[in-house]
Formats: structure tokens, sequence, C-alpha cells
């Protein structure tokens, strides 16, 4: 079996930004969008938009959901996120 590779998608962290900042939400009020106010700060949300982080499988899906798209469209650097609004 061959190995599978461990890199990120180079792209999620600008793809996370523009969700946030296309719904005009803060990182706090992103947060609370996505119900995860026990589980991620802020500090781990701007992490996340610099790409010093990698969120978790289950915030992703939030983002997705919250953006009204698919989460193929955040961890594929190939597909371009559409615009919010």
């Amino acid at each position: 079996m061959g190995k599978i590779s461990a890199k990120k998608p180079l792209k999620l962290a600008e793809k996370l930004l523009s969700i946030r900042l296309g719904l005009k939400l803060s990182q706090n009020e992103l947060i609370r969008s996505l119900g995860i106010e026990d589980e991620v700060t802020q500090s781990q949300i701007s992490a996340f938009e610099r790409g010093t982080r990698v969120p978790s499988l289950l915030v992703l899906l939030g983002y997705a959901r919250l953006a009204g798209i698919s989460t193929d469209v955040l961890i594929d650097d190939k597909a371009k996120l559409r615009r919010l609004e």
C-alpha cells in the first residue's frame, strides 16, 4: 500500500478568510455562527486564516455549510470558491 500524503491544501486559508469576509463576520461572530464557542478560539480562527493551523474536519464542515458549499471546494486547490453575497 502507498503512503498517503499529509500535505495541506495550499488555498485553504485564503478560502476560509474569504468565507468569513464574504459573510461580513468578525472572527468571534464566525465562531458563534458555527456553534463552536467551546471548541475554537479567536486566535485559532486567525491561525486557520493565516495557514499556520488546519481546522478539524468538523470545523471545515461547519464553514462549508455556512457558505453553502461542499467541503470539496475547501480542500481542493483546483476548485474555486464562488462569491458569497
